[in-house]
């Protein structure tokens, strides 16, 4: 039997005359990450895409697997081609979802028929595939409403498509249709993957501050960018060395401002990194009320001074919600690999909680020149690592 992978888009049949733009950045990015399986070929047709294998070795249960997790993609069915012969649909449908069918109570077919010309109208081939399943295996009963399998039979313009119940696949949109932005890696991944559900194409950035933070804690973070990558493609990750500026902070200005400033030349650096990299936009993973840099007040602070828009999907998630979604990508558990990381340097005992923006510049003013000067050097000794 000949088997194909059937990609449903999803929402990008709603996108009009844009629609074939995100069809064809879905179909690269499926066709990257099957190129370990093997070759395939793609062909899009009727708010489908159709995936065939061109050559033997070919595993299409990892490739399933894989197409999984692009974005775009709606539900992902493994069917049967066959020619356009009703009683070959049934014999092929009967056989085709055995091990489905006998393992289930109920079912319901259902059919789709783009190809006009052919004899049968949709609710004659549910009946009568219907009738032949049932008399192949007289265990099974109709179920219209909640059935143990769905049999669907597609009558198209070449060929018949016969599969069972549908794989889910991720949803949204491809990743490089809706531009480019930067992460701030170590705040959530989650944020990361929800932007690049959307479209987005994700670079990351992340600071360390050896020696107070270690080799490990920076392989946590390249370790959960390789994890990103299987939703995400392909990440550029830029590792800015940020020691100095936190003494400098630490040494010049007081101690219960200390969170909140440092935050604030940690996104003035995201974005110069942005701009370099073309992106349009930074990422965080804040959420309102969940430490003290994360009220509204502190928010409305770290915002002044960002010269791009700041995106942040996670802002109304709770910490378990946000766990719960780590577990769904992968990032969990490497996410709570107890390495510290440079937030957590020079805390202060009783950090602000609703600052004042003119007091805070009033205490930035005693950075003077040097800090300039620094941030300049942790740019242009900035660690690019490509994840892939």
């Amino acid at each position: 039997m000949k088997e194909v992978i059937l990609l449903k888009n999803g929402e990008i049949a709603l996108k009009g005359l844009n629609r074939h733009a995100f069809e064809d950045r879905l179909i690269k990015n499926a066709r990257r990450k099957l190129m370990p399986v093997g070759e395939f070929h793609f062909k899009k047709a009727q708010s489908t895409i159709y995936v065939e294998p061109q050559s033997d070795d070919y595993d299409l249960d990892e490739a399933v697997d894989r197409l999984q997790k692009v974005f775009g993609i709606a539900a992902l069915p493994r069917a049967c081609v066959v020619e356009k012969d009703f009683e070959l649909i049934c014999r092929t449908a009967a056989e085709y979802l055995k091990e489905e069918l006998e393992d289930a109570a109920t079912f319901k077919v259902e059919a789709k028929r783009s190809d006009k010309s052919f004899p049968m109208k949709s609710p004659e081939i549910c009946a009568g595939v219907g009738e032949y399943l049932l008399e192949q295996y007289p265990h099974l009963q109709v179920d219209v409403h909640q059935p143990d399998v769905v049999v669907m039979v597609e009558v198209r313009d070449y060929a018949a498509y016969i599969h069972g119940s549908q794989i889910k696949g991720a949803g949204g949109i491809p990743v490089g249709s809706g531009g480019k932005a930067m992460l701030l890696i170590s705040d959530s991944p989650v944020a990361g993957y929800m932007m690049a559900k959307r479209g987005l194409e994700i670079s990351a950035i992340h600071f360390v501050s050896p020696p107070y933070t270690s080799e490990r804690a920076k392989q946590k973070v390249i370790d959960l960018a390789q994890k990103m990558c299987s939703y995400c493609g392909r990440i550029k990750l830029h590792i800015v060395p940020f020691t100095e500026i936190q003494e400098a902070i630490r040494d010049q200005c007081p101690e219960d401002l200390f969170t909140i400033i440092m935050r604030r030349y940690m996104m003035k650096i995201a974005c110069r990194v942005a701009r370099l990299n073309e992106c349009e936009a930074l990422i965080t993973g804040e959420s309102v009320g969940q430490v003290a840099s994360q009220t509204l007040q502190s928010l409305a602070a770290t915002n002044e001074v960002c010269t791009l828009p700041v995106y942040r999907p996670v802002i109304g998630f709770d910490k378990q919600e946000i766990v719960e979604r780590s577990w769904e990508i992968g990032t969990y558990e490497t996410s709570i690999q107890p390495f510290e990381d440079c937030c957590t340097i020079f805390v202060a005992k009783h950090p602000v909680t609703k600052p004042n923006i003119d007091v805070i510049r009033r205490s930035e003013e005693n950075l003077n020149e040097k800090i300039d000067e620094l941030m300049e050097t942790a740019l242009n000794t900035t660690e690019i690592i490509e994840i892939q």
